[in-house]
């Protein structure tokens, strides 16, 4: 389902000061558009995988409609709170799955614009994860760029709104960190050999 940009800030500004009226009129919006980004984590899983996208959906769902007080500033915010959610499911679920962080014989993870991770690979995810929030430590709007990107699925030029910075800016912050990145998940496994 489709809505103007306009229209869905202004519902999500609503729900934000408590009408839940709005929420209704949100949620086939957000049901599609969190069901998007699952089906971006899990296309290259294998058949047999066991975390679906209705499940990874209602998850996400579930968690999103318990935030409280967030003032939702636009579609961009809610969506990027969306892809932090998701990556908190997965991250979740890799660890309950009992996979130690930097787990042996990881592999490097490959940053491409239309990169997914394979839930299946949890130690690479967890090693990710573990890499992001380092690199938060250094240049916190930098590891906000991959999450929006990697995660979120977050165009150049919506990554800049929600950031408030220019594509250009968060063009230059991606290869950066996408650099960045490599040499950290790098020198990590190294260090395990």
């Amino acid at each position: 389902m489709s809505m103007p940009p306009v229209e869905v800030t202004q519902l999500l500004h609503a729900w934000s000061e408590g009408d839940r009226a709005a929420l209704d009129q949100l949620m086939p919006v957000v049901y599609s558009e969190l069901h998007r980004l699952a089906q971006l984590y899990l296309r290259g899983e294998r058949q047999d995988h066991s975390l679906q996208t209705t499940a990874l959906v209602n998850e996400a769902y579930l968690r999103l409609i318990k935030v409280q007080n967030v003032q939702w500033q636009d579609r961009a915010h809610f969506f990027a709170i969306s892809s932090r959610l998701i990556r908190q499911i997965l991250v979740d679920r890799a660890r309950r799955r009992g996979y130690q962080k930097r787990g042996g014989g990881q592999k490097q993870v490959e940053l491409e614009e239309s990169a997914v991770i394979d839930p299946g690979r949890d130690d690479e995810l967890l090693a990710l994860d573990e890499a992001l929030e380092a690199l938060a430590k250094f240049d916190e709007r930098k590891s906000r760029v991959v999450e929006l990107r990697f995660f979120g699925g977050l165009s150049l030029e919506e990554a800049a709104a929600v950031l408030e910075v220019s594509p250009d800016t968060v063009r230059r912050d991606w290869r950066l960190a996408k650099s960045w990145l490599r040499k950290y998940l790098g020198e990590e496994s190294d260090h395990e050999s």
